[in-house]
C-alpha cells in the first residue's frame, strides 16, 4: 500500500517552492538584478511566510553562478542567517 505521507510531503513542498519563487519574483525579479538589499529582502519574507530562510538561501546559492557580485550578497545572507535563525540552524518549536 503506498504511503500518503510522500504524496502529501510532495505536495508540500512543491507548494512551499512555488510560494517561495513568488517571493523571489517581488523581491528580485532576477538573478542579474540580485543584491545584498533584495536578497535580505527575500529571505525575510520567506520567514514572514513560514518559509525556512536556509531553505530558501540553499536555493539562491544553486544560482550563484548568475548573481553579480555573489561574494558579497553571500557573506551579508549569511549573517543574516545567523542572526535571524537558531544559531544558524532551522527554528524548530
Amino acid at each position: 500500500m503506498p504511503n500518503n505521507d510522500q504524496f502529501t510531503n510532495s505536495t508540500e513542498n512543491s507548494s512551499i517552492q512555488e510560494k517561495m519563487e513568488d517571493i523571489w519574483r517581488t523581491s528580485c525579479r532576477t538573478w542579474q538584478n540580485c543584491n545584498v538589499s533584495n536578497v535580505l529582502s527575500f529571505l525575510s519574507q520567506c520567514q514572514e511566510h513560514n518559509i525556512d530562510p536556509q531553505f530558501c538561501m540553499s536555493w539562491v546559492e544553486q544560482h550563484s553562478d548568475k548573481i553579480p557580485n555573489w561574494q558579497e550578497v553571500s557573506n551579508s545572507t549569511l549573517n543574516w542567517i545567523n542572526e535571524h535563525t537558531s544559531t544558524g540552524s532551522p527554528i524548530t518549536e
